[in-house]
């Protein structure tokens, strides 16, 4: 079943030039880049993205590292985009991320682990409206 996800190629990624690497992975597993945005988030709407993480202890430290620098906002469209994007990212933590995952190819560490992906049809939408609907 054809779906839509949100993945974000987060700030080191896009300091360090990987923008191009990482959606050719998408492209080679089957996604589609339907839209595409390079914005610099500032720190209210980094706190809305992430409220859900908001009684945890790495809350302001995720909040400040994605607004340190521009990322760039994908809608993947694809069958099961959603688990197709989070099995390509791996794990959250690059020293737990499996071979040649976006994580354990380009990950600096579990804080700046340069890309995000919904975890839900239901987050895909909230995540892409939220992204797609900023100027």
């Amino acid at each position: 079943m054809s779906e839509k996800t949100l993945s974000l190629i987060k700030p080191d990624a896009v300091e360090r030039n990987l923008i191009g690497k990482i959606i050719q992975i998408f492209e080679d597993n089957g996604l589609v880049v339907e839209e595409m945005k390079k914005v610099h988030i500032d720190l209210e709407f980094a706190k809305n993205f992430y409220s859900t993480h908001s009684k945890k202890p790495f809350y302001n430290d995720l909040c400040n590292y994605i607004c340190s620098g521009p990322l760039v906002a994908l809608v993947l469209r694809g069958d099961n985009a959603i688990q197709i994007n989070r099995d390509l990212m791996g794990s959250t933590n690059p020293k737990e991320a499996k071979s040649g995952t976006i994580r354990n190819l380009y990950a600096l560490s579990i804080d700046k682990n340069s890309v995000h992906g919904s975890d839900s049809h239901q987050n895909a939408q909230i995540e892409i409206d939220l992204f797609f609907n900023i100027k």
